[in-house]
């Protein structure tokens, strides 16, 4: 417990929703040397293609040392040992969903991240129309304990296209609906869960008021510091058209917030 209290206090102190100095914007498929304040200008960052590239105004994804894959079903022949080389630290896999679904490329990305040495998690797509604590114990059943897994995480957004279930509960209902499956899940992998959220979901129900905490944010027009402002964040995804070698099509690609040293405490 003590290495998990010393994480999670580096992530609060270098999380944070704004900090860094501009880059330009991610074209290019080599890492580059990135120079700025707090940063070695001789040290080499991934700096992926795009197949939709952003052009980015204040600090961009090169800026960051740490990037990583978060990858479901529509990913499927990844060379996870292409990807590491490439400069991919870290992968974010679909597990679950509601209370009956399993990915069905769970496994496969999951054995093959690890066989990689990538560190990595499962994620659940959290569904708004079954109880929360049916919903982590079914993730429970098909994600194992394992060695150098990351927090797992819980993935909160609005679903409108779902054929079954289009509830939006208030924030206070989601709030603790989230606050219920992050517990349960602590108390069995021994890391709290990061959650996954989206501009509007975390805009509409306040989720980023939840304590000890640690969030995950989209947002591929702009620095999270931007769309969730106030809001500290450990890993921004963004975007969803990332060109990766050894990734078939496009993928989303992500960042941790901190330093390569942070993540080395992190990732343990």
């Amino acid at each position: 417990m003590r290495r998990l209290g010393l994480a999670a206090s580096i992530l609060l102190a270098l999380a944070a929703c704004g900090g860094g100095s501009g880059g330009s914007s991610s074209t290019g498929g080599d890492p580059v040397r990135t120079g700025g304040a707090g940063r070695d200008p001789a040290r080499l960052y991934p700096d992926f293609a795009d197949r939709d590239p952003h052009d980015w105004d204040g600090r961009a994804p090169r800026s960051y040392p740490v990037h990583g894959l978060d990858v479901s079903r529509w990913q499927k022949g990844i060379n996870w040992t292409a990807a590491h080389r490439a400069g991919i630290s870290f992968a974010f896999i679909k597990a679950t969903e509601g209370v009956e679904e399993l990915d069905p490329m769970f496994r496969t990305h999951w054995e093959a991240a690890a066989a990689a040495g990538v560190p990595r998690a499962g994620y659940h797509f959290f569904y708004f129309c079954a109880p929360a604590d049916e919903q982590a114990r079914w993730f429970i059943a098909n994600v194992p304990p394992a060695s150098g897994s990351l927090p797992h995480v819980l993935d909160m957004e609005w679903n409108p296209h779902s054929p079954t279930c289009t509830k939006r509960p208030d924030g206070a209902v989601v709030r603790a609906e989230a606050r219920t499956f992050l517990d349960i899940l602590e108390r069995h992998y021994g890391r709290r869960p990061i959650i996954y959220t989206s501009i509007d979901f975390w805009e509409d129900t306040g989720i980023g008021r939840l304590p000890r905490t640690q969030f995950w944010l989209r947002s591929v027009a702009d620095h999270p510091r931007e769309r969730y402002p106030g809001q500290r964040w450990a890993f921004w995804q963004y975007t969803g058209t990332g060109v990766v070698p050894g990734v078939p099509g496009g993928v989303d690609i992500n960042v941790f917030a901190g330093s390569a040293a942070a993540w080395a405490t992190f990732s343990k």
